[in-house]
């Protein structure tokens, strides 16, 4: 029954705003932060203070993500990436804003999406700016740590991987080749903000916008809610596709709790 409503609700409406998250992602393979209540599954992510401040913390992060990337870097888009993918191709989506760093709506075909907390693919220095395929830094990450590539743990949310009792202590974190700056994933940390740019383009298309439809997010982080915030104060009807709670259940024209691949076959 819901589902036929999330097809009449997106029938109705001819330039949606998609806000998608981790339960997007997940029947690709990678795990998602938060269960159904929106409380944390797990230690919380490295926050962006820790990760700058401590050399142990760099360790520890790039040592779980020598690991986590394996799998990670391999993912495949599912039939929810596919299903959006299809939905902007028939000229319905305004934008795609993803809460999710995997790249799997652009490999799906998306176009018109804007990767709010960033892109795994990439290693930028905090000191120059210069930016590295995150599959080159893999390969350096081995050589100078070729004891633990033969490990294997866990997969964790966004390339992590669950190496908890290991010592990382004898990890080498390389530096930047051209200015010798700390490097890090080009993604948001936790602590972080995301750009004045990047949330202004969004809100751009909000509001050009008639709908909104959220996929697969608890909205538990601010970055995204702002964006529901905003739409309900505007008076944009709002859909969301989520297993369990969300932070703006109470803003939702309708809510369609089922697996997000399931929610959006019709599309396919």
């Amino acid at each position: 029954m819901e589902r036929h409503a999330l097809k009449d609700f997106i029938g109705r409406h001819q330039r949606l705003f998609v806000l998608t998250g981790a339960g997007c992602s997940t029947n690709s393979g990678i795990p998602d932060y938060r269960d159904g209540h929106g409380n944390w599954k797990r230690t919380q992510p490295v926050s962006y203070q820790a990760f700058m401040g401590d050399e142990a913390t760099r360790q520890r992060y790039w040592a779980r993500s020598l690991i986590g990337w394996r799998r990670f870097g391999r993912a495949q888009p599912n039939d929810a990436h596919h299903a959006l993918a299809r939905l902007e191709a028939r000229g319905r989506s305004e934008l795609l804003l993803t809460q999710n760093v995997d790249r799997l709506h652009q490999t799906a075909g998306s176009r018109q999406v804007i990767d709010l907390h960033g892109r795994l693919d990439l290693v930028r220095c905090m000191g120059c700016g210069s930016k590295t395929p995150r599959e080159a830094f893999q390969h350096e990450l081995g050589r100078l740590n070729s004891d633990w590539v033969a490990m294997d743990a866990a997969d964790a949310p966004d390339g992590d991987a669950d190496l908890e009792a290991a010592d990382f202590s004898s990890f080498e974190v390389p530096v930047c080749r051209a200015c010798g700056g700390v490097l890090k994933p080009d993604v948001v940390f936790f602590g972080e903000n995301v750009s004045r740019d990047i949330v202004a383009t969004a809100q751009e298309h909000l509001d050009q916008a008639d709908a909104m439809l959220i996929v697969g997010s608890s909205l538990m982080v601010y970055s995204g809610f702002r964006f529901v915030q905003t739409a309900a104060r505007r008076g944009i009807p709002i859909a969301a596709v989520n297993l369990g709670r969300t932070r703006a259940d109470e803003l939702l024209t309708l809510k369609v709790e089922e697996r997000c691949e399931r929610a959006l076959s019709f599309l396919l």
